[in-house]
């Protein structure tokens, strides 16, 4: 009767399905040692509940006994994430200029700790740069109302608002990622998270729609480095559902309304086909030291990189030393 009583206790939490959040399954072990430490027999588990902390569920089984399970939250620093945190202003790192970007930077997009998802499957009909003699600073996915926008990375929300405070982007979420990432989700018809939310890759965000400046339903999707807007399709290819690479290259030519990806892909066929040596800057390098190491000339990095003699070398920062066809 006990067990009854707190089982009907435990039912305004709701139910989910044993899936624990989109796409992560709970391990047997961990469901085993946990019904271990509570006692309990050898039924199946049959559902279970949420609670106010997402990462924690409560998994219920045949003959009522019930125990708790602590999903894997994302491997964030939360506190790198504040820098230029700005949960009024729809665009963040507004002090930030391009000119003091890198002009190569590489962002690690997916590694052993990090997963990536599509954020809702589907082909780009209107692309990113100029549209109608205005800047499309994203890509538009066409949906149905109510289809299901995933996370693409593991991150945290730093804007999660309804149409009357973002204007032309609707119901918006914008997801801030540890590589100085952010990604936006517009004219969504329901937010399904909140401000200052960890949200992992592949997590259900919220829901297809067809509000603000929309000529139908379809998902806004921008991906902005540093507050600034870049093609989407260098990331993914949206055709076939794929990351295109587990890091991306990011040029700071790329960081223009001008730059999309379709036009400068027959360019890059080249280089594609082209592998480079990096070298990882270290305290007390030198360009001088580096070419050295590497059997070749100043003047080679500094073009490889469309850097100078005089460029600051920033400590962590991968140079191209050598290129391989």
């Amino acid at each position: 009767m006990k067990r009854l009583k707190l089982l009907l206790f435990l039912l305004p939490f709701g139910f989910t399905t044993l899936c624990a959040q989109e796409n992560k399954e709970i391990e047997s072990d961990t469901l085993e040692n946990n019904r271990e430490a509570m006692g309990g027999g050898e039924s199946e588990a049959i559902d279970t509940l949420d609670t106010k902390d997402k990462f924690t569920k409560i998994v219920i089984f045949e003959d009522f006994t019930w125990s708790y399970i602590q999903l894997e939250k994302p491997d964030i620093d939360e506190e790198s994430l504040t820098e230029n945190w700005d949960s009024e202003r729809i665009h963040a790192y507004q002090d930030v200029e391009i000119a003091a970007l890198p002009d190569v930077t590489d962002l690690v997009l997916i590694d052993s700790l990090h997963a990536f998802c599509i954020p809702i499957k589907g082909k780009v009909y209107s692309k990113y740069g100029y549209r109608h003699k205005h800047p499309h600073r994203g890509v538009d996915i066409p949906l149905n109302i109510g289809d299901s926008v995933l996370a693409t990375f593991d991150g945290m929300v730093r804007i999660a608002e309804s149409s009357s405070k973002t204007g032309g982007y609707g119901n918006l979420i914008i997801l801030r990622h540890p590589n100085g990432l952010e990604t936006y989700y517009g004219h969504l018809s329901k937010i399904l998270v909140q401000e200052g939310e960890l949200v992992t890759a592949g997590e259900l965000i919220g829901y297809g729609g067809n509000t603000g400046r929309s000529t139908g339903p379809h998902l806004h999707y921008e991906t902005r480095y540093m507050g600034k807007a870049f093609d989407p399709e260098r990331v993914i290819d949206f055709d076939n559902a794929n990351l295109r690479s587990d890091t991306l290259t990011l040029k700071k030519d790329y960081l223009n309304i001008n730059s999309r990806y379709s036009s400068s892909s027959k360019n890059s066929n080249t280089a594609s086909a082209q592998s480079y040596t990096y070298h990882k800057i270290r305290s007390g390098d030198t360009l001088g030291a580096i070419a050295q190491k590497y059997h070749t000339t100043i003047d080679k990095i500094c073009k490889l990189n469309r850097i100078s003699r005089n460029t600051t070398l920033q400590i962590g920062r991968k140079l191209k030393v050598r290129v391989h066809y």
